[in-house]
Parts: C-alpha cells; structure tokens; sequence
C-alpha cells in the first residue's frame, strides 16, 4: 500500500515563498486543525496537485495558486512543493514541482517551470533524479501509488468545492463513476470484443461457402472418375 510520509510547501497561496514549510504524516491518522485562512485547504490542494497535478477548482489558472507576487513586493514569486512518498512496491520516491507567477506590464503569468521524481538507492543512499513533462508526471505517479488518477482526485483528495459530486445531475454523476471504476476501460474492451466476434462469424460464414464450393467440384470430380473409369472398361 502506498503512503505519503512528508510534504514541502514554499510560496503557494498563504505560504511564504521565502521559507519552507515541512508537514509530516504520522500513521494511522494525521489531523489537521487550525483557523480559517490558516491554509489546511492548501495542504489538501497540495497533496492534490503533487499526485494528480490538477490545480483546484478556484486557482484561476494557477494565478491564484501561487503566492501572489504584489504582497510579497516582488514581479515574480516562485513556488514549490516536494512529496515525499513510499509506491505500492514499498519504494521512497520524492516528488518536486515548481511553479513560476510573474507580474506582467498587465496581466499575470502562470508557469508551471519543473516537475522531477527522485527516488532513492536502498544500497547506496544514492539520490537519483528525473525530470519529466507535467502530462508524463501526471500518469507515473498515480501508476508508481497503485491508484487511479479518478480516485485520487474524487476520492482521496476531493476538493471542499467539490466533494457534493454525488449529488450532481446523472450524465456527471455517471462519468465521475465510469472514471472511478474504470468502467470506460471494460466498455471499450467489450466494443472490441464483439467487432472481434462479428468479423470471425463473417470470416466463418465465408470459409463455409468455400467449403461448400470445394465439395461440389469434390464430388462431380469424383463422378468424372467413375464415368472415365467406366468407358475405359467399354
């Protein structure tokens, strides 16, 4: 079973960029208090985005995610945030992104500027580090925590925004479902399934017309031999 041990968070939201913040799971239960706009939502975004890399639902395009540059007195803020987690195999991998938010002459820029795993040699010590493309991050790690991308968006980490998904209108409700349990996957399995089915019944269909062909020439070649046979005894 896959567990998350630690998690970094620098410059996200509340979270001074200037310092690190270290929050430490304990097993089996980590609880998480504090006053409003003390940033325990953040910490749940940010367990979010490190494993799904999906922003939140009001992040305005990561402009409001990243630590806003104007308070901080800066034209660019800088934020990351480092997941420290064992797989399902029982492995410790370290999950880093980083994220750009610069002050434009008129308009905010969002960047999401590096994503790397770092896993750890158990015989050497050894740090080892990938980088990868954010949409590459984002099927490894559910892949490496043995979890589906859906659960752990609508499940594990579902937003306060959005964790009524079960009461939404049926067409919602039954994709959020499809996703969760990887029904789309055994649908289209099936579809294959049965275009399988259909070409071999044709194919079938087919090869018993020729066999049928082959034992009408078969049998008259059977006839001619007789009949030659025949007129050679006359």
């Amino acid at each position: 079973m896959s567990t998350v041990d630690k998690m970094l968070i620098k410059g996200i939201r509340s979270f001074d960029p200037e310092n690190k913040h270290v929050i430490t799971f304990f097993k089996p239960l980590t609880l998480i208090v504090g006053p409003n706009g003390a940033g325990k939502t953040t910490i749940i975004e940010c367990l979010k985005l490190s494993c799904t890399g999906e922003l939140p639902p009001n992040a305005r395009s990561g402009h409001s995610f990243i630590h806003d540059p104007k308070v901080a007195g800066e034209t660019e803020t800088k934020g990351q945030i480092k997941l420290r987690f064992k797989t399902a195999a029982g492995k410790d991998v370290v999950c880093i992104r980083s994220f750009q938010l610069t002050q434009k002459a008129s308009k905010m820029e969002y960047k999401a500027i590096e994503s790397v795993l770092q896993t750890i040699n158990p015989h050497t010590g050894e740090k080892v580090c990938l980088s990868y493309r954010c949409a590459d991050m984002d099927r490894e790690i559910p892949a490496l925590m043995g979890v589906s991308k859906a659960i752990l968006e609508n499940v594990i980490f579902a937003h306060q925004d959005e964790a009524n998904w079960p009461l939404q209108d049926p067409s919602t409700l039954k994709k959020k479902f499809d996703d969760i349990f990887s029904a789309t996957r055994y649908t289209k399995a099936l579809e294959v399934i049965k275009k399988l089915h259909k070409d071999q019944a044709h194919e079938i269909k087919t090869y018993k017309l020729k066999l049928e062909n082959l034992q009408t020439l078969k049998d008259a070649a059977y006839e001619r031999r007789e009949s030659i046979a025949q007129r050679k005894k006359k």
